[in-house]
């Protein structure tokens, strides 16, 4: 099996994470699959990017990093809310006396402004030798139903919590898939709701398989 090519890394980004910004030394494969918009390809990833992407692969590596990106916002959600209920000036005006406040006093700061970059971080366009990939409209979000969702992740959340679905099984079927049959699959995750792991198993496989004929 030959190696996964590593995307085209700019000069200024060698050492980052594409998911998020943070110091990188490992990287992420994404390996393709019947509907994937684009070859297997590897990107750099920090640690925690790394577990979060293994997680969720979905359709493509853009829906991926929108799954990371939500899975951080979650992660860091009482980080991102110091940016909300302060500002760096009230922050450095309280009053807190007290050692434990005086050092969240002095690290609250920091703390919103690294999960507030890590969300935030654009990455850079996918390339491999120099020819860009298209992402195809894979980052403008995702649309189903009449409604438009951040992303395709998004979606599967929504779905999954309006018809008491498992997520991982629905995700799943959606990778096999493709975005583009997310009705099919939402329709096959409905359909075995109350099926045991051994059953959601082996639908993913018969899946798989049909994929392949």
């Amino acid at each position: 099996m030959s190696a996964i090519p590593l995307i085209d890394i700019p000069f200024d980004k060698r050492h980052s994470c594409w998911f998020c910004g943070e110091p990188s030394y490992q990287h992420f494969e994404y390996i393709q699959h019947a509907h994937t918009p684009h070859p297997s390809l590897a990107v750099p990833a920090c640690s925690e990017c790394l577990r979060l992407a293994k997680q969720h692969t979905l359709s493509s590596i853009w829906d991926c990093r929108m799954a990371v990106k939500d899975a951080l916002m979650r992660i860091y959600a009482k980080h991102l809310a110091i940016g909300i209920n302060w500002t760096e000036e009230e922050l450095a005006e309280s009053e807190f006396s007290c050692k434990v406040f005086e050092g969240f006093k002095k690290s609250a700061w920091m703390m919103y402004l690294i999960a507030r970059d890590r969300i935030n971080a654009p990455g850079w366009p996918l390339a491999l030798e120099g020819e860009e990939i298209d992402d195809q409209g894979y980052n403008a979000g995702f649309e189903f139903d009449g409604v438009t969702f951040n992303s395709v992740h998004a979606a599967i959340q929504y779905y999954s919590t309006q018809f008491t679905l498992d997520p991982q099984f629905f995700a799943e079927l959606v990778r096999l898939v493709g975005r583009v049959r997310f009705n099919y699959a939402l329709r096959l995750a409905r359909i075995h709701i109350a099926a045991a792991k051994e059953m959601k198993r082996q639908v993913l496989q018969d899946v798989e398989a049909d994929l392949t004929l």
